[in-house]
């Protein structure tokens, strides 16, 4: 069968899952990559495509609590599972979490195109590593090309929420 003959049921799937906590259901291209979703359905713009080849970082997002290139998995791979992007990582009021706070407080940032990946990055890294001596945060963000920062205000933002702790209840 040719791809005219193939109808557009054959080429697209409904998926269902969350996205920053909340439901979301699509039918989706088959071929529709997670970063494309995203973005174009689902207006989280947050998610920036450099390379799109997987090098850059910039389209790191997390998916069941990993981060991931969102320009190299398939929408359809999100199906039934959690998808965080940079949107998510404030609270429910706006206020940035520490880390987005501290990026700011430091400098961490200036084009700004980096960021959310470098965020997701972070995020994840964090949470399985509490406290990272600066060598080893250094080798995480190898993966994320930032041209604008050298990357010190970025090291300097996470060492400084190391240095302090979470308020009471408080995420990261």
């Amino acid at each position: 069968m040719s791809d005219a003959e193939m109808s557009d049921a054959e080429m697209t799937r409904e998926i269902a899952f969350t996205v920053n906590g909340q439901p979301a259901a699509l039918d989706v291209e088959e071929r529709f990559s997670l970063a494309d979703m995203l973005r174009h359905r689902l207006g989280l713009t947050g998610t920036h495509l450099g390379c799109e080849h997987g090098v850059c970082g910039a389209c790191t997002v997390m998916v069941d609590g990993h981060a991931v290139r969102a320009c190299l998995m398939l929408a359809v791979q999100v199906d039934g599972a959690a998808v965080t992007t940079v949107e998510g990582l404030a609270d429910d009021d706006g206020r940035l979490s520490r880390l987005q706070q501290a990026f700011s407080d430091h400098h961490g940032l200036q084009c700004g195109f980096c960021t959310p990946g470098i965020l997701m990055t972070l995020t994840e890294f964090l949470a399985d590593h509490p406290a990272p001596a600066e060598d080893q945060l250094r080798e995480a963000l190898s993966g994320n090309i930032c041209r604008c920062t050298g990357y010190q205000g970025i090291v300097d933002a996470v060492m400084d929420v190391l240095a302090s702790p979470p308020p009471a209840g408080g995420a990261r």
